[in-house]
């Protein structure tokens, strides 16, 4: 392969401005840490109205509409996915909840769109993406990497070629929990690998494509939930990446996409709005693309934007994110958590 050259600047994002999609009219189901900023984000950067919440409870969903200015509270997640005033549905209950939140809305005729992971395992993916298919209603993940505009810098530059022949993906993603988080909550699906080595096997499936072969190993928590596991997947023509999740201890939270021609660097944390380095094989030259807004969970509202285009495009799913991406995610998951539990 002839060596590529590096161009002098990475290509611009390009992801939509916020006036450019239909303004839906969003109903959120959960009242946790994600749901908070999420409604935080679309209200701050985006014309998209958060018209209700809906919780187990009236109690919540009061104080969560109060806190957060939201017209409706709804005591039921059937009595939010009835809500005439809803178009679309955020779905924000802890993991082991997200399957029948998802169904519950799509039976309702709603867009709706999963927080991470859409389900427990492959299986419960396929069929939420089944059913939304079937009643002919958007459906989506929301993996909101990769809606940033740092991941459509990435996008480009692997369209481009400047990589060369993709070899290789390393990345980590490691934070420390303590009791009493659900994170360690066997009975909410806790664990580090649906939270935070989803992230991972993601990025690995993103730019490889599917595994071929899983290789794990793993400890378990004294709650009973994977701590950490350290994984190596074959992909396609050979390709490997090598990932590391934890929920002991605070890791770089790094990525590298390796190419013949040149190395793609995300700076920790990889998952959230950063910058870009690409140097080239022989270590030569270095180009980045610089973040102008690294705000964090700030930026969460990207994947509502992508929501809303795909709505206003007449898709029912994302070229971005499709379900087939999900689910060769949530099948190299499902093998991993089989090889460390």
């Amino acid at each position: 392969m002839s060596p590529v050259s590096l161009p002098v600047s990475l290509p611009a994002p390009r992801r939509p401005p916020a006036d450019s999609v239909p303004s839906l009219r969003w109903g959120v189901l959960g009242t946790g840490w994600i749901a908070t900023r999420f409604v935080a984000s679309l209200q701050a950067s985006t014309t998209q109205r958060v018209v209700a919440v809906g919780s187990r409870t009236a109690e919540s969903a009061q104080a969560f509409a109060a806190v957060n200015r939201i017209e409706r509270a709804h005591g039921s997640a059937a009595a939010l996915v009835d809500d005439p005033d809803v178009d679309v549905v955020y779905v924000a209950t802890p993991h082991h909840l997200h399957r029948d939140g998802a169904l519950l809305a799509v039976r309702a005729g709603k867009h709706v769109l999963v927080e991470k992971p859409i389900g427990l395992d492959a299986t419960e993916a396929q069929e939420i993406s089944s059913a939304a298919a079937t009643a002919g209603v958007f459906c989506m993940e929301a993996m909101w990497s990769l809606f940033l505009p740092r991941f459509d810098v990435v996008r480009q530059v692997l369209d481009l070629g400047l990589l060369g022949d993709v070899r290789t993906v390393l990345a980590d993603h490691g934070e420390r929990f303590d009791p009493p988080h659900r994170i360690l909550d066997p009975a909410m699906a806790g664990g580090s690998l649906l939270d935070l080595g989803t992230y991972v096997t993601t990025l690995a499936t993103w730019v490889l494509g599917p595994a071929t072969s899983v290789h794990a190993t793993g400890e378990m928590t004294p709650s009973g939930v994977n701590g950490q596991a350290a994984m190596v997947l074959t992909h396609a023509g050979h390709a490997t990446s090598v990932l590391h999740t934890t929920l002991l201890a605070r890791t770089p939270t790094s990525a590298t996409i390796a190419g013949t021609a040149a190395s793609l660097t995300l700076p920790g944390p990889f998952f959230q709005p950063g910058d870009v380095v690409v140097t080239s094989a022989d270590g030569s030259r270095t180009v980045a693309w610089t973040d102008p807004k690294p705000i964090g969970h700030g930026a969460l509202f990207h994947s509502a934007l992508e929501v809303a285009r795909c709505v206003g495009a007449g898709e029912l799913t994302s070229p971005l994110h499709p379900p087939s991406a999900v689910q060769a995610n949530m099948r190299a998951l499902d093998e991993v958590t089989r090889q460390v539990t």
